[in-house]
């Protein structure tokens, strides 16, 4: 940007905040739901609004590198979702944790690591948060538990999370996502079951994004009310694409759980832009001009970018100042993981445990040994 825009921007007064209302969240055994009405600071909106960018220009990247044949394998991207994992970290604390199904990218980042770590997770290098060994479904970072491959299977361990904060007696909660495929799932209530029996800190999140795989969820579900299907738990419907919405049902839920009254559902209405995975077109189930609609008239950046600029929060040139922030970080972070070197095989055997002596792992046959090192 040249220095005299530049000065223009920091010369202009912007509010300090504004308040915005946001759509009424439908309840299921609920007395009252989050507020109607929310204050965001412009501090905060400049914060969304690059976390939000980042994420979409990171998986359009992932997007990019797949088709390279640089990344290979399952790899499931969020771009629509933005608002969902933006959101739901802005409403709780870093010392909450997290665990999520296999859409994960998105997720990895607002719980704090870096582009760089993410994308060379993605091409199997040995910079990437799981050190190249887990790729697009496994990757973690402190407090988030993943990224995990077998649908439905990472709730019931989200509901051993939240019983290990309750244990512990620290004031802390855990979020379990899953999506509107695995809603259907047995495990799912068992573990609603447990949490209720016992009052388990946890907030149950069912990101519904209208499709599991290629099946529309009027075609999975006999009832698409997930936020009723906790039954004997209480829940809520949340406009998923508006991240101000998502904040706010977050901080309510968060409440409910630290006020020791149990679980509680969220079901966040989104919509993802590319296919199921990569190997899914995306256009079979639906048609182009859904997408598009939802691109035109939904699109959670737009309705954050839009909100700032009208409220005098920001301008559009700064907001493109990040655009062009946020594309050089990507772009450096995609060098970074195609020039990483891949782990050496003999890495194959470290970290079965966390802190034990080395010991020797077998290969793929008996002559092969392979040491494990902590």
């Amino acid at each position: 940007m040249p220095q005299a825009s530049r000065v223009l921007v920091a010369s202009r007064n912007f509010a300090n905040d504004a308040t915005f209302e946001i759509k009424k969240c439908d309840l299921h055994r609920l007395e009252e739901g989050p507020p109607v009405t929310t204050v965001l600071t412009r501090e905060d909106g400049l914060k969304y609004y690059r976390m939000m960018q980042t994420v979409r220009r990171m998986e359009l990247k992932a997007d990019q590198l797949y088709k390279q044949k640089i990344i290979r394998g399952f790899c499931h991207l969020c771009d629509g979702q933005e608002a969902c994992c933006v959101g739901l970290e802005a409403g709780i604390n870093p010392t909450d944790h997290l665990i999520t199904a296999y859409r994960a990218h998105g997720f990895t980042f607002t719980r704090g690591l870096s582009v760089r770590a993410i994308l060379a997770e993605l091409t199997g290098r040995r910079g990437g948060c799981a050190k190249g060994k887990g790729g697009s479904m496994h990757m973690y970072a402190k407090n988030f538990y993943g990224g995990n491959g077998i649908v439905g299977a990472q709730v019931p361990l989200g509901a051993g999370i939240a019983l290990a904060c309750k244990y512990n007696g620290k004031d802390e909660i855990c979020l379990t996502l899953y999506g509107d495929g695995a809603a259907n799932q047995g495990q799912i209530f068992e573990a609603y079951n447990m949490a209720a029996l016992w009052k388990l800190p946890c907030i149950f999140i069912c990101e519904n994004n209208r499709y599991g795989m290629g099946t529309s969820v009027e075609r999975a579900a006999a009832s698409t009310d997930y936020y009723k299907r906790g039954d004997f738990i209480p829940g809520l419907r949340v406009d998923g694409m508006d991240i101000l919405c998502v904040r706010e049902a977050t901080r309510f839920a968060a409440a409910y759980c630290r006020a020791g009254k149990g679980p509680i559902l969220m079901e966040l209405q989104t919509y993802r832009y590319h296919g199921h995975s990569m190997s899914d077109p995306g256009v079979s189930y639906r048609t182009r001009e859904e997408i598009q609609e939802v691109r035109s008239k939904s699109d959670p950046i737009m309705l954050l970018k839009d909100r700032m600029v009208n409220s005098n929060l920001a301008s559009v040139e700064e907001l493109k100042e990040i655009d062009v922030d946020v594309r050089k970080e990507i772009e450096d972070a995609a060098q970074f993981a195609t020039a990483d070197p891949e782990p050496p095989l003999e890495e194959l055997g470290y970290h079965i445990y966390c802190s034990d002596p080395p010991f020797e792992v077998r290969g793929a046959n008996q002559w092969i040994k392979f040491k494990s090192i902590s």
